[in-house]
């Protein structure tokens, strides 16, 4: 089935209207056992990471699936690991409509969703009877009438709650749809935040007789002192990985296109050099220390192996999925084993 036939009719909806139906759509193909109409073969590249074996490099990026909606669906696509959430303790409606735009010359999304989702425990159930048994990591986060000052409380909610299903917790820290949520990077509220919520992890290591891997996900809106300070920051706190990187807020590489003036994270394409450089300079600093996930402007095949060749242990993409579907996955595979 031709993919990009699927795509142009997707797109003629509005963005996220188009992803609903998308994910319904991925979801019953999977319930009917006709997803290879358009998955493809991918061919195995197994890696041993953060103590994991992940049959590829390739996973999908928080946000396209916040409430684990449709994980047995996305699997099937060839994905070597997903990553599911935002999830917060409490659910939550998000920014107002319309909240998300193409920029398709740029293959491009902007988004404002603001954590838009069901909450912790309807994600546990979905997660529990689901027929995944990959790699999934959970990325949580806190709600938005939760204070910089209170979000610990929201960060250790949700990690107890994810910790028994999760194979590695994600901590988001860098959307930029969240008021203040940027905030926990700097020092003081970082520090506050990771020693917190490591002192919480060593307690469900115990509890649970495992250790599931511990993961930052950073911002690319920083200058390179600030960003090689943040690595070393989290370097001594002694964290599994981080992320690398969310969404920016940058408009330089989209300035002139429609859209390009909407307030939210831009994705896709245009992001690619600033998070590569942001990759760059975190990979530098942590030196194998960590386990490096690259995530930003993914759209081909040699862009993965791009951010491997800077550093990074594993990819994720999303953007790149949505405008490429699962070929995108089968070639990024390819090019990063070549």
């Amino acid at each position: 089935m031709n993919y990009e036939a699927l795509r142009n009719m997707l797109f003629l909806l509005p963005a996220e209207v188009s992803h609903h139906v998308s994910m319904q759509s991925i979801g019953l193909m999977e319930q009917l056992r006709l997803t290879s109409l358009i998955a493809r073969d991918v061919p195995d590249d197994p890696v041993e990471v953060m103590g994991i074996r992940f049959p590829n490099r390739v996973g999908l990026a928080a946000g396209l699936d916040k409430d684990a909606a449709c994980i047995d669906g996305l699997a099937a696509m060839g994905f070597g690991f997903l990553e599911v959430g935002t999830v917060t303790p409490l659910p939550q409606d998000g920014n107002a409509k319309p909240r998300m735009f193409r920029l398709k010359d740029k293959q491009a999304l902007i988004n404002r969703m603001g954590f838009n989702n069901q909450g912790v425990d309807p994600m546990c159930k979905r997660v529990r009877r689901s027929k995944f048994n990959g790699v999934l990591g959970i990325n949580i986060g806190k709600n938005t009438t939760t204070s910089v000052g209170d979000a610990l409380a929201d960060y250790i909610f949700c990690m107890r709650k994810v910790y028994k299903q999760a194979s590695y917790v994600a901590v988001n820290i860098s959307s930029p749809n969240s008021p203040g949520l940027r905030d926990l990077q700097k020092e003081s509220e970082l520090a506050t935040l990771i020693e917190g919520l490591k002192e919480e992890h060593e307690a469900l290591k115990e509890k649970f007789g495992k250790h599931v891997p511990l993961v930052v996900k950073i911002a690319p809106d920083m200058d390179d002192e600030d960003m090689t300070n943040l690595a070393r920051r989290l370097l001594s706190f002694e964290l599994d990985g981080v992320i690398v990187s969310n969404t920016t807020v940058s408009r330089g590489a989209v300035a002139g296109e429609r859209h390009a003036s909407q307030s939210g994270g831009l994705s896709g394409e245009p992001l690619r050099s600033q998070a590569n450089h942001a990759l760059s300079l975190v990979s530098n600093e942590v030196k194998g220390k960590m386990a490096v996930i690259g995530v930003g402007g993914i759209v081909k095949g040699e862009d993965a192996a791009e951010k491997i060749r800077l550093g990074a242990d594993l990819v994720q993409i999303y953007t790149g999925f949505i405008y490429h579907g699962p070929d995108l996955i089968s070639n990024c595979v390819k090019s990063m084993k070549s």
